[in-house]
């Protein structure tokens, strides 16, 4: 069994949803326009105080053309 730190886990995919929304051109506000959400919302999840649920985590693969695996940062 892995254990993994799950703060350290939501920092990461914050950190990579971050990047992947700068490469998009998008802003936290436009982003959380989508989600039916305020900026200060949005910006918890790129920050790691918010987990994702699984909808959250695929609906934001999707508009920012990334996978699961980029945004945990999984390496084959």
């Amino acid at each position: 069994m892995i254990k993994n730190n799950t703060n350290d886990l939501a920092k990461t995919i914050g950190e990579n949803i971050k990047v992947a929304r700068k490469l998009k051109g998008l802003t936290q506000k436009q982003i959380a326009q989508t989600f039916f959400m305020t900026q200060q919302q949005y910006s918890r999840f790129e920050t790691g105080k918010f987990e994702q649920n699984y909808k959250q985590l695929y609906d934001i693969c999707k508009l920012l053309d990334t996978s699961p695996n980029e945004l945990f940062d999984f390496e084959r």
